[in-house]
């Protein structure tokens, strides 16, 4: 554990005596990574602008993903424990790459509908993969292997939400899937040659000192409940937001490249947190931290979701993207800090993000629904549920440490 508190020189060496064939790993990260923002979080304005969806129906359209999320993501963990990482990146990449042809020849509203849940299932088989093949051997190395995996795909995210608008203003909104599958394509072509040096890693390579927890089994289990209650909400609140950006920017008068750029911060802000886990790791199986992250991102989420002006936008964005960095990382760090099943627990913490794409969006929808005149009941209904999410931490926590 001290090897990671180390700076300077020391850190960037132990960077460099990663393996060839995860540094390959986390280059298909950062693509699909930058591929799966350009497609699924911008095929919203496509949406509202080819076909006129409106609030309740980008909610809808992100509930129902997010329903079939769990379930895949879940199912794509078990596929990755009994089949292994390689065979199910070639299937996810294959599934993605048919699901976005798909979506440039079909191009009625009910199709695109139909070409996003099935690219949600094939991206499903992507994510666990990759997290078991990054923890695989990692040992006492575990800590430091995820923060790197997240520090990738956040940057991939973040720098994917920043320049979309822009490419999509300059190259047409039928980028959204001819971007994301040529960079497909890329992460296809790349596969053969992680598992050659996976292969000749694996003559040679002998196990990883096992990590210690630092503190009792039952504790860690704990930790590992709570830490998978708060995750889902995270993304309660991140895929409510993300459907209703095109109307915070209608609303603040951005353009689509703007929105892209403003919109980004808390993605750069979650990056931040995530590199700032990599070099201190007091956070680990400190509750006072996801607590108190859980509290900060109920109060940006309002403040994302209610912006008065530009400026209280950004600074809601800079505590949402950190809050939800600690939360995401706790997760999945207490998933795969185990010595076996890492397939399954990374598929099961698919799945719990999953929970959240679809409780949130479907909370959001439903309440605008039923109380249509109501002004932001959507973002009120939501952050009540965000509110009950926060005691369930709690009850969880004094839940287990009754006597």
């Amino acid at each position: 554990m001290n090897e990671l508190n180390k700076g300077g020189i020391g850190g960037f060496g132990k960077l460099m005596m990663i393996s060839p064939a995860k540094i390959l790993i986390y280059l298909i990260e950062l693509i699909n990574s930058y591929a799966s923002i350009y497609y699924s979080n911008f095929l919203f304005f496509y949406l509202q602008r080819t076909f006129g969806f409106g609030e309740k129906e980008n909610l809808l359209t992100a509930a129902l993903c997010g329903f079939i999320y769990i379930i895949a993501a879940w199912q794509g963990g078990k596929l990755t424990q009994r089949y292994g990482g390689i065979r199910m990146l070639y299937l996810g990449c294959f599934g993605v790459i048919l699901s976005l042809a798909l979506g440039l020849v079909f191009t009625t509203p009910t199709a695109q509908v139909m070409v996003f849940c099935l690219w949600t299932v094939a991206i499903c088989f992507i994510w666990p993969a990759l997290e078991t093949v990054i923890s695989d051997r990692a040992g006492a190395s575990l800590s430091k292997m995820l923060c790197i995996y997240n520090i990738t795909w956040a940057a991939g995210g973040a720098i994917a939400y920043f320049t979309a608008g822009i490419l999509i203003e300059k190259l047409g909104m039928a980028s959204v899937f001819r971007l994301p599958l040529g960079l497909t394509v890329v992460e296809l072509a790349l596969l053969p040659f992680v598992t050659q040096c996976l292969k000749k890693e694996n003559d040679r390579q002998c196990p990883d000192e096992t990590m210690t927890l630092p503190v009792s089994p039952a504790d860690a289990k704990q930790f590992l409940w709570m830490a998978r209650l708060a995750n889902p909400f995270a993304y309660v609140a991140i895929n409510t937001v993300i459907p209703l950006v095109p109307y915070i920017a209608e609303k603040l008068h951005l353009s689509t490249g703007m929105a892209g750029i403003v919109c980004s911060l808390w993605m750069f802000a979650r990056l931040a947190a995530f590199a700032a886990f990599w070099r201190w790791t007091g956070w680990h199986y400190c509750f006072p931290w996801l607590a108190g992250s859980f509290l900060l991102l109920i109060v940006c989420f309002f403040g994302f979701l209610i912006p008065q002006s530009i400026g209280l936008l950004l600074l809601a964005q800079v505590g949402f993207g950190l809050s939800i960095g600690l939360i995401y990382s706790s997760s999945l760090f207490y998933s795969m800090n185990v010595t076996e099943n890492q397939g399954a627990n990374a598929g099961l913490h698919e799945a719990m993000i999953g929970a959240g794409m679809f409780i949130g969006p479907a909370f959001g929808a439903a309440t605008l629904y039923l109380i249509p005149a109501a002004i932001g009941i959507g973002s009120w209904s939501v952050g009540g549920l965000l509110c009950a999410g926060f005691f369930g931490l709690l009850f969880v926590r004094h839940y287990r440490i009754m006597p």
